[in-house]
């Protein structure tokens, strides 16, 4: 027994050489060391601790440590994870989004329910949710001022070309609107302190405005996550013609390039350093005195070299008033931005994101975004 046992444990090791079972099924990671005996597949640790929330669809084992039955083995080599997704993911809309290893676990664990528990890539009609261009519900939002979560309604219009919510369910004006053409989504449960948390950000006025919404479900969160990206996708598809799926699909949510504290200094260098934390999100490096605060206390555009924008480490000599000793001054055309970093690796975190946007050729669009910049007052 213990023979056959090593025998069985030898040949699932192999199947793992076999194309696409040498990468995660789920989410992308290398080196998958468990598997989904029921379905096929072989999946990294962390995927295979989801696959256990639908154990009456997927049973789990080690591919290493666990003893493997030879009908089970048999199994793993019929199936594997390119059949497994052929079937699973036949019908997977071009918005949706596919999550990585890097990603959420909210995000990871409804992406393997919707796949293998509700089939919504095998049924189409089960896609409704997020395809149909209209959504309508209720989410908890954080309030700007006193920072208490209340039950908003949303509405999400493709129509429109809008994303708006009302302070009561029976309001005729909304609170605030949208416009789905500058509406950006990311998941922040760490940063928001909520496991479904959703940052919504837009553009007013030309600055970013962010809101901060969650759902008990997470479906429902994941959804509405979704449901933006398919309006912002056929959005996008009007407006660029001529663009392909592959260079739509990077534009319709982002995270953020970086986040984290650094100290700033004002414009005449001479004021106290103080302590702000900073989102980098594209071109727009905005700072705020706490992280879930509506709006930035400012921003600074960061366009390319060829523009004369330049990062480099340390502070100019004579400069005090930082308590943190790793400097970092951004050059732009109009002024010299002073920053300081906790740590090494934070300073050359931070250089790495802006010199990423520098490095950048700027687009015909961003012209204008600079030129509002400089004339902001």
């Amino acid at each position: 027994m213990a023979v056959d046992q090593d025998k069985n444990r030898q040949r699932v090791k192999q199947l793992l050489k076999k194309p696409g079972n040498s990468l995660c099924a789920d989410c992308g990671a290398a080196d998958p060391e468990w598997a989904s005996y029921t379905l096929g597949t072989f999946v990294c640790q962390s995927c295979s601790g989801l696959h256990r929330n639908i154990a009456q669809i997927s049973k789990v084992k080690s591919v290493l440590l666990d003893p493997w039955r030879s009908s089970e083995v048999e199994l793993m080599d019929s199936f594997g994870n390119d059949a497994v997704r052929a079937k699973y993911e036949q019908q997977v809309p071009a918005f949706y989004y596919r999550p990585s290893h890097t990603d959420c676990m909210l995000l990871r664990e409804q992406w393997i329910r919707a796949k293998y528990e509700r089939k919504e890539f095998i049924h189409v009609e089960k896609q409704e949710p997020y395809t149909a261009g209209y959504r309508e519900g209720v989410l908890w939002k954080r309030g700007r001022d006193n920072g208490q979560y209340l039950s908003r309604k949303f509405i999400l219009s493709e129509r429109e070309g809008v994303l708006k919510y009302f302070i009561k369910n029976d309001a005729r004006e909304p609170k605030a609107i949208m416009k789905i053409d500058s509406v950006n989504a990311c998941f922040q449960p760490l940063k928001i302190g909520i496991a479904h948390g959703l940052q919504i950000t837009y553009l007013k006025d030309n600055s970013t405005r962010n809101i901060f919404v969650y759902h008990e479900d997470g479906k429902e969160m994941v959804d509405w996550f979704n449901a933006i990206r398919a309006v912002r996708f056929r959005y996008l598809q009007g407006a660029f013609p001529v663009a392909s799926v592959s260079e739509l699909l990077p534009k319709l949510t982002r995270s953020y390039i970086k986040e984290g504290y650094m100290e700033k200094t004002g414009p005449k260098h001479t004021e106290g350093f103080k302590k702000r934390w900073f989102s980098m999100d594209d071109r727009r490096l905005m700072y705020f005195k706490d992280p879930l605060d509506a709006y930035a206390r400012g921003e600074v555009f960061i366009g390319s070299e060829d523009n004369s924008y330049t990062v480099v480490p340390g502070l100019p000599q004579g400069v005090q008033g930082n308590h943190w000793q790793f400097g970092i001054t951004i050059l732009t055309p109009d002024r010299k931005f002073l920053l300081a970093c906790e740590t090494e690796r934070d300073q050359i975190e931070w250089m790495g994101a802006i010199q990423s946007a520098i490095d950048r050729p700027m687009l015909p669009h961003e012209y204008a975004v600079e030129a509002y910049f400089k004339h902001k007052p």
